[in-house]
């Protein structure tokens, strides 16, 4: 669907790096900035010029590289405005509901608390494109250092209702460990049971499980799957709220 090149790779122990490349005005973006060199080496890789980053949140392994390269490339910092004094180097704070362009391609911007305070996250509506960081991950959620179980329920809830199509991308591999996670909790779930097979052989083979979409992750993540009878069973929870409900699920995996 999108018309953007994009280049995904790995940074730092395991986070992701991921260039979005407008081939036709060559902007250049990268989402957040974990790590210098590995985003270089990527840019040289393509022949490409970065022109943006696009920071979800504050942590040190998303913005690490912002001021380098701003002072190498000159680039525009877009960022969360509710973390505005904690991101390095932002020239454009962007807050819930925000829409603005890149390279004519429009994004909106998703307040999602829950990980941080201020997360945000960037929807490309036109291109069919989430940049999720670390309120989304493949079969798992980020951790709350800074929101409450009930934030990050309501964080996962506006992704989730998402067209189901839309590709997602994500802040870290985390996947293989999320997968054998989601098996305790949704163990009859048949396609979650394929899918963990297949990431286990992905990951044997040294591949990215990134990106994903919104509608394979309302089939098998359980982070997204408060609702369901199986998981509520296992949990004992038939009466919960849902944000109730992931609640346990988050505290789960805090312990696992």
């Amino acid at each position: 669907m999108t018309s953007f090149d994009i280049e995904l790779f790995g940074c730092r122990s395991d986070n992701f790096g991921v260039l979005l490349h407008d081939p036709e005005s060559g902007t250049t973006a990268s989402i957040d900035a974990p790590e210098e060199k590995p985003i270089l080496d990527a840019l040289a890789r393509r022949g490409w010029t970065l022109t943006h980053v696009l920071t979800t949140h504050h942590h040190t392994d998303h913005v690490e590289a912002n001021q380098s390269l701003k002072a190498r490339f000159g680039v525009e910092i877009v960022g969360p405005a509710r973390e505005r004094d904690r991101i390095p180097g932002i020239d454009r704070a962007v807050d819930d509901g925000d829409r603005f362009d890149l390279a004519g391609h429009a994004i909106e911007v998703i307040w999602t608390p829950g990980h941080t305070a201020g997360h945000v996250c960037y929807h490309l509506p036109d291109d069919g494109l989430l940049f999720a960081a670390d309120t989304l991950f493949a079969l798992g959620c980020g951790r709350l250092f800074e929101g409450t179980p009930a934030q990050m329920w309501q964080s996962l809830s506006k992704l989730a209702a998402l067209p189901e199509e839309t590709t997602v991308y994500f802040g870290h591999e985390y996947t293989l460990s999320n997968a054998r996670f989601a098996l305790t909790v949704d163990p009859d779930n048949a396609a979650l049971q394929a899918r963990a097979g297949e990431i286990e052989r992905m990951r044997a083979a040294g591949r990215f499980t990134a990106p994903t979409t919104i509608g394979l992750e309302k089939q098998t993540n359980p982070f997204l799957r408060a609702a369901d009878p199986g998981i509520r069973k296992v949990l004992g929870m038939a009466d919960a709220t849902d944000a109730e409900v992931f609640a346990e699920i988050r505290a789960r995996k805090d312990r696992f």
